[in-house]
């Protein structure tokens, strides 16, 4: 992938908002367990950086999807994981599905606010029963005349304590498995919808998750995005836009991780000399780093099929998997060689290694990528 001028200017910018907006304040937000997600989407919003690929008309940016490559990355090097994700939320998961089969009236009351910053999104999606196997859904929305009367439960919800409204997949027909579902924006200022309870994670702490209620809660019917029945095909769809943005942290992440690891062995010395002289810790810096640039490339090339217009499904599930994996490995070695210091909780690796482990479950486990990947390549057999 060939980065311009124009590029590195965008990543100077994403990089100076973040350094003004968000790094003075992560360790506040990470110690209160939340953020104040309308005032920093606000700024965010303002600065460009909530709709990079939606229509101008809608208050994006028309680019091209490179650009999102480069503030995925630089969005990846925020010193915490919570709010990253909950951006991520907002820009790759909630809304690309409304941007992309959602009507008019749709977008122009509920896309172009959340391009503002004047709306937080979220994804609603995952149920007690019904995590990774989301054809196994039970939140059901039933028709009464021009309205939906939706009954269910949602749960480890990012940004459900603060959305204004939700992409819900909720099941419209009687089909069962993957069939007659539909994606509805539902405001989340509607009677009948509560938060049942705010969650307490291992990591991740600024970024608010919720276990989410909705009881004969009404939306129009209008509120349904795409076609009735056509929600579980719009939201694998929206699933790869999910992976290839945190795939595309990751590498912000993990980069981040090792240099201010490396700056760290420099500076600690033990038997006479910086930590960084022993041959055996160069060696698994090097391996990490090199691996790190191997997804790095696969990553771009990811983006450069999406650009082409081919389905990204496998590209984008390999570099999940593989993303997942390899930032474990980042954040063990990272706290090992930074020894009791690293285990402290109020030390920037121990915050690493708490929030990496998210990345091999949340938007598809491990296991999920592995049997998407089996299924294309025609493993699977008739038990």
């Amino acid at each position: 992938m060939q980065f311009s001028e124009d590029h590195e200017r965008f990543r100077q910018a994403v990089r100076g908002t973040v350094e003004r907006e968000i790094v003075p304040y992560v360790d506040e937000w990470e110690e209160a367990g939340a953020f104040p997600g309308h005032r920093l989407f606000k700024a965010l919003g303002q600065a460009g950086l909530l709709g990079l690929e939606y229509d101008p008309a809608y208050g994006g940016q028309g680019a091209d999807h490179s650009y999102t490559v480069v503030l995925g990355e630089e969005l990846g090097r925020i010193d915490c994981g919570g709010v990253p994700m909950a951006i991520s939320v907002q820009t790759d998961m909630a809304t690309p599905a409304l941007a992309r089969f959602g009507s008019h009236q749709l977008k122009e009351r509920y896309l172009a606010p959340a391009v503002a910053g004047d709306m937080i999104a979220s994804i609603a999606v995952t149920e007690p029963d019904a995590g990774s196997d989301v054809a196994g859904i039970r939140t059901r929305a039933v028709r009464d005349g021009d309205e939906w009367v939706v009954n269910g439960t949602k749960l480890y919800i990012t940004n459900g304590t603060q959305a204004d409204w939700l992409c819900l997949l909720a099941r419209t027909g009687d089909e069962g498995g993957a069939r007659g579902m539909s994606q509805i924006v539902f405001p989340t200022d509607t009677p009948g919808f509560s938060v049942s309870r705010k969650l307490r994670k291992m990591g991740n702490w600024s970024s608010d998750t919720a276990e989410l209620s909705f009881v004969d809660a009404r939306v129009p019917v209008s509120n349904t995005i795409g076609e009735v029945g056509r929600g579980f095909q719009q939201q694998m769809a929206q699933f790869q836009n999910e992976r290839m943005i945190a795939a595309y942290m990751a590498i912000g992440s993990m980069s981040s991780a090792l240099e201010r690891t490396e700056d760290y062995l420099r500076q600690r010395r033990a038997f006479g000399r910086p930590l960084l002289a022993n041959q055996h810790v160069q060696f698994r810096l090097a391996e990490l780093r090199a691996e790190v640039e191997l997804l790095r490339h696969f990553n771009y090339a990811c983006a450069e099929a999406y650009l082409r217009g081919e389905d990204t499904t496998r590209y984008a599930t390999i570099a999940k998997l593989k993303a997942g994996r390899l930032a474990r490995q980042v954040a063990d070695s990272c706290i090992q060689f930074h020894g009791g210091v690293g285990y402290m909780e109020e030390t920037w690796v121990s915050r690493y290694y708490r929030d990496a482990r998210l990345l091999s479950i949340g938007g598809g486990a491990d296991e999920v990528m592995l049997r998407i990947l089996a299924r294309l390549d025609d493993l699977e057999v008739e038990a």
